[in-house]
């Protein structure tokens, strides 16, 4: 962890920023940079690495209004937040146009994209051992192929620079947005080249736990698979991941999962590297109220998200998911807070905590590493490929999808619990909600199944979304530049 961090940190220093343009490239000449497999491994790391952190807020997976999993959950009929922002409302209630800040600021990681082109480019040449190199391309080509992946599933199609493009932008060339067909084969051919030179896995006493893995790139890769309703290869992503090389299994305890004392446990997948000195993460700060209890005295509070007390009232009494997704509780002050007795505390319903504290936080920053992808979203979303690509319900399908039940304490499904596909669908939906809530995938779950639209009229009450939702706005300065070659998505 510590070595990515220091490699991204060092390598940003050197350029001194973080958006790092193509002309910055060009400045620096490659017979002084990289000239060693340590330099390659520095700009490999800041291209690479940057974009997919949580670190105050900055990075894609940043836990506040920047972040693509928070703001994709509320968006859905899961998230709330009870800040009076100005980005907030448009968010929420699917009010979206391409001025939306909110959900157009995304795009901005476009050009990312291009970064990990050129540094494809700068290594080339450098001398170091074969495996070296090898490892280093596998992960700026996984880099690529996860931030062309998040992009698409947001925005649908972006438009892709080639090198010959990222060398000569004096041109200003217009691209064109490339087809869905176009954007699917590149994201899964950066995919699949890359597993071939990626480990399976890193251990989590190694110092290189947190870089790019097979595993991770398996994961996605089913992700786009499901995306395009290819459901033969993503099962075999799904079974490819069962296997005893990647070592993933389901913590026992939900909880354990998203704390400071089981990081690295074996039900992540990949999470966000957060420490004392670097990368912080902020999530217990926009969740708790000022009443909350805490053990560290010091964390801030500043009550905003929440869960919708519509979707927290779907949880089964003893599901121990509970523990966590907090809606009832005796504040500081002496006063128990609930859906009865909400006060302004819980006006817009339960507090998604999660995450543990970090005993030594002096503020709003935590060190307890954001989690981005783990095992049992593996597990239930192979549930559902098995479902929809054989048109029935199978033993194996309901067993997969129990494993997440079976932890939170709740009577597992059998199959008379199930009047046919359909019904076991909106079960995997409803139970991937549940178990996922603030991690991010609800959007897409969503769509997925039709209903990310139909939710927002339902349960939010949107009387401005539109059944084009389902893909983002581009910026307006986008549209604009385009001069008619970069089209808007329809219904903007």
């Amino acid at each position: 962890m510590k070595k990515i961090i220091c490699c991204i940190m060092s390598a940003l220093t050197l350029f001194s920023c973080t958006n790092l343009e193509s002309e910055i490239y060009d400045v620096i000449n490659p017979g002084i940079f990289p000239t060693n497999e340590k330099d390659a491994e520095a700009l490999v790391t800041a291209a690479a690495y940057a974009p997919f952190q949580s670190n105050y807020y900055d990075g894609i997976f940043s836990v506040a209004a920047g972040g693509i999993q928070v703001m994709g959950d509320m968006s859905t009929d899961i998230g709330e937040c009870q800040w009076a922002d100005r980005i907030w409302p448009d968010v929420l209630y699917q009010n979206f146009t391409p001025n939306t800040d909110g959900v157009t600021a995304f795009y901005y990681w476009v050009r990312s994209i291009g970064k990990m082109t050129l540094t494809l480019d700068r290594i080339s040449n450098v001398n170091m051992p074969e495996s070296s190199k090898k490892r280093m391309v596998a992960e700026l080509r996984c880099g690529r192929g996860w931030l062309a992946y998040l992009l698409y599933d947001w925005f649908g199609p972006v438009p892709v620079a080639t090198l010959e493009q990222l060398q000569d932008p004096l041109t200003e060339e217009l691209l064109p947005r490339p087809t869905k067909e176009w954007m699917a084969q590149y994201i899964e051919s950066e995919l699949t080249e890359a597993i071939k030179d990626l480990p399976a896995k890193y251990d989590a006493s190694d110092v290189d736990y947190g870089r790019f893995t097979a595993g991770l790139a398996y994961t996605v890769l089913m992700k786009l698979y499901m995306h395009e309703g290819n459901w033969e290869k993503a099962e075999e992503c799904g079974r490819e991941l069962m296997k005893a090389e990647y070592g993933y299994s389901l913590v026992p305890e939900y909880k354990d999962i998203f704390t400071l004392e089981n990081e690295k446990n074996a039900e992540i997948i990949w999470a966000c590297q957060c420490s004392r000195s670097v990368n912080k993460q902020m999530w217990l700060t926009h969740v708790l109220p000022s009443v909350y209890p805490t053990k560290n005295p010091n964390i801030q509070k500043w009550q905003g998200y929440r869960v919708l007390w519509s979707f927290y009232n779907t949880f089964e009494k003893e599901d121990k998911r509970l523990e966590s997704l907090v809606g009832d509780f005796v504040g500081t002050d002496g006063v128990r807070y609930n859906q009865e007795n909400p006060s302004t505390v819980l006006e817009k319903g339960a507090l998604p905590v999660k995450y543990g504290e970090d005993p030594l936080a002096t503020g709003e920053e935590s060190q307890v590493d954001w989690v981005v992808y783990r095992y049992a979203d593996v597990l239930t979303a192979l549930s559902e490929v098995i479902v929809r690509k054989n048109n029935m319900i199978t033993q194996e399908a309901i067993d997969l999808l129990n494993t997440i039940r079976n932890r939170a304490g709740i009577k597992p499904y059998v199959m008379a619990d199930f009047t046919g596909v359909e019904d076991f669908l909106d079960k995997v939906l409803l139970n991937r909600g549940q178990e996922f809530w603030f991690e991010g995938l609800r959007r897409t779950d969503l769509i997925r199944h039709g209903k990310y639209i139909e939710y927002a009229r339902k349960y939010k009450d949107s009387q401005t979304t539109k059944d084009d939702f389902v893909l983002m706005p581009l910026p307006q300065y986008i549209i604009n530049e385009g001069k008619g070659i970069v089209i808007q998505n329809p219904g903007y």
